[in-house]
């Protein structure tokens, strides 16, 4: 099967398991100020808290992923998120409270940065993303519907938490020991896009801060202001999530065929005009109308960004970065947003809030339509060993070498080589040379005639003068 039709569920758990606090976070701050002697505004800081520790966890790690290596980081994270989770549920005494919920924010936040790189790094990061946010979506409208007959303690969402991360935990022995950027020759470098990437974290961190402002207030919207019991509130909760289902699984339907402007920009807007009408709301038709809009296109603008980012960097740091500055937004949300229902109430609460996403739609809807230079692949260098090959010495028989004088051949050296030719074959080797006086010359064997040595001599005058006396003696 193809990494393009591959689901890689590992990633998907652990994005929903790190994403799990933050869906909560409603009935969280609800029940810490319900359960424990917390003013509404302290059980926002609570959730703040937690949500900022998360956050931190993410600009910490976002470049130390590699280097620890995915497999051991998400179960340090997953870790520290049951034990965090699991005191805050289990204790009632405020600092216990408190640490337990840093502690536990830390581990999402940490499982969170996991799973982001993993996601940056698929074929298809929209999709990925798409998956994770159905299995949170999924899961949250569930314990939506679940916890309000669990009992009104205020560690019940919290052990819900821990509960979700210790059912992910055996899923991290299926991610890698070491991700592939260290496997393959690739230098880290510098960020891409740092100017756009900058813009959309800010953008990001603001998009957050409004988003959860009011998701941190909305279930004392719904219990004070429109006078809805909480099995009602949780109910239209849960309904909201489902609604945010379908709008994931469009969203992961139409993919990049849309491109990113579009869903980003119009998708703040409408979003902007939910909030103002949710915070308003006087009755369950408006309260449940504002919700459930809402919660429909919060995950499929919030799916778009999260690719956008994963877009700008292979190695996933812009994503960690930007989903660190979500995060951070998120933090913020549930202190903010208990402040301005406290001194301005809850509708002027709601119109700043809009008016403020309204101002970051435009910089976030510019990054989206700047076009991205397609990225270099890294190719991973392969060593190939060289084999020595044994040097073999092969004996070389000596021959006989004439040794002559340059520029002189005498009688003497003529001589000497025909007696060696001579003597050198055998009459039953086939390749013998025959005897140097039986050559054949035009076809006609000749007999040899060894000539007189002085016949060799030199030239020159004693030659000339050899021939003038033989000349004379035939005379006579």
């Amino acid at each position: 099967m193809s990494a393009r039709t591959t689901t890689p569920w590992p990633l998907v758990a652990l994005f929903t398991a790190g994403y799990l606090a933050a869906y909560l976070l409603p009935t969280t701050v609800g029940r810490l100020d319900a359960g424990l002697p917390l003013s509404a505004t302290q059980a926002g800081a609570i959730g703040s808290v937690l949500l900022l520790s998360s956050a931190s966890a993410g600009f910490l790690l976002a470049s130390r992923v590699d280097r620890f290596g995915p497999r051991r980081l998400a179960r340090a994270g997953l870790l520290l998120a049951i034990a965090g989770y699991a005191t805050a549920a289990l204790s009632t005494a405020l600092p216990l409270v408190v640490a337990g919920a840093v502690v536990g924010g830390f581990g999402s936040g940490t499982a969170t940065t996991v799973a982001a790189t993993g996601i940056a790094g698929r074929r298809d990061p929209h999709r990925v993303t798409t998956m994770g946010l159905l299995g949170v979506s999924a899961l949250a409208g569930a314990l939506y519907l679940t916890i309000p007959h669990l009992g009104p303690a205020h560690g019940v969402p919290l052990a819900a938490i821990a509960v979700t991360a210790l059912l992910v935990l055996p899923l991290t022995g299926r991610l890698p020991a070491r991700s592939a950027a260290t496997r393959t020759v690739r230098p880290a470098g510098p960020l891409p896009y740092r100017r756009s990437g900058a813009l959309l974290a800010a953008a990001m961190l603001f998009w957050s801060l409004a988003q959860n402002s009011l998701w941190g207030v909305s279930g004392r919207i719904g219990l004070t202001q429109a006078g809805l019991g909480e099995v009602t509130v949780g109910a239209v909760f849960a309904v909201a999530l489902g609604a945010g289902l379908l709008g994931v699984v469009c969203a992961g339907v139409l993919g990049p065929r849309l491109g990113g402007a579009l869903p980003i920009g119009l998708g703040t807007v409408l979003i902007a005009g939910c909030i103002a009408l949710s915070a308003a709301a006087s009755d369950l038709t408006s309260f449940a109308t504002g919700e459930i809009a809402w919660n429909t296109l919060y995950p499929v603008v919030l799916s778009y960004v999260i690719g956008l980012a994963a877009s700008m960097d292979r190695r996933g740091r812009w994503a960690v970065l930007v989903g660190s500055a979500s995060s951070l937004g998120t933090a913020c949300g549930p202190l903010t947003g208990s402040l301005l229902s406290a001194r301005a109430g809850y509708p002027a609460m709601g119109l700043v809030l809009a008016a403020g996403l309204l101002l970051v739609t435009v910089p976030m809807t510019l990054v989206a339509r700047r076009p991205r230079r397609s990225q270099v692949v890294q190719i991973p260098v392969v060593e190939i060993p060289v084999v020595e090959i044994p040097v073999v010495d092969i004996p070389v028989p000596e021959t006989a070498a004439v040794e002559s004088t340059a520029g002189q051949v005498t009688g003497a050296d003529v001589a000497g080589l025909a007696d060696l030719l001579a003597e050198s074959p055998s009459a039953e080797d086939p390749f013998a040379r025959p005897p140097l006086g039986e050559i054949p010359v035009a076809g006609n064997p000749l007999d040899a005639v060894p000539a007189p040595r002085e016949a060799y001599g030199t030239a020159g005058p004693r030659h000339a003068g050899a021939t003038t006396a033989a000349s004379a003696a035939e005379g006579v």
